[in-house]
């Protein structure tokens, strides 16, 4: 994957507040939350090349960029974070403007004809069976018309978080999802199983707020 074009601009849109919040939230001093930025940038190119390219119609490019940025913040990390303190942390972090405004202009088209073609066109890419970084799914629209649920069987962000000794903070990077739905406002998040728990599968459930 090249780093100059969405990987490039996704760290210059996100790095002051995964700075910020190393401090805040996870009790780094400014210089040494400023020293781990320092030397993740480059370890974050690295993973970004290292990441064969996604397929034009892959929609979860995005969600294995965010991956390799927060790698390339724990691997310049002085301790390893609990899932709870990383679930803090990376809430925190991700959910500056940029994705308060992304979140309410998925909201607003959420159970839309274009959303669900969008759902069904992405469950029969099996985008995954090429690309063990990205995902293959299925579409599940729920018997009494109250939403859908997207079912997981392959993630890559279980894949490249295995690959570089964190797969015990998945968990921290699944919590966003509930975060997401409540900044559309049209969706509840509902959720029983996760792959990085052991579960045969991610659902992730999307109830309509009546």
């Amino acid at each position: 994957m090249k780093y100059f074009g969405m990987p490039s601009a996704m760290w210059m849109l996100y790095k002051k507040s995964f700075q910020d919040h190393l401090t805040s939230d996870l009790g780094y001093d400014v210089l040494s939350a400023e020293r781990i930025m320092k030397q993740a940038k480059p370890g974050y190119r690295k993973i970004i090349e290292k990441l064969p390219e996604f397929e034009k119609e892959d929609r979860f490019k995005t969600n294995i960029i965010n991956c390799a940025l927060l790698i390339s913040i724990l691997q310049c990390m002085e301790k390893h974070p609990t899932v709870e303190e990383l679930t803090d942390y990376y809430e925190a972090a991700m959910t500056n403007t940029v994705t308060k405004i992304f979140c309410r202009k998925g909201g607003k088209i959420k159970f839309s004809e274009k959303d669900i073609e969008g759902m069904k066109a992405t469950a029969a890419l099996k985008a995954a069976d090429r690309n063990p970084y990205s995902w293959n799914m299925d579409y599940i629209p729920y018997d009494d018309d109250s939403g859908y649920e997207a079912r997981f069987y392959k993630c890559g962000i279980c894949v490249l978080m295995k690959e570089y000794g964190f797969f015990d903070l998945v968990p921290a990077m699944c919590h966003l999802d509930y975060t997401m739905s409540k900044f559309g406002g049209t969706s509840t998040f509902v959720r029983e199983y996760t792959l990085a728990s052991g579960g045969p599968y991610c659902d992730c459930g999307y109830k309509k707020m009546r």
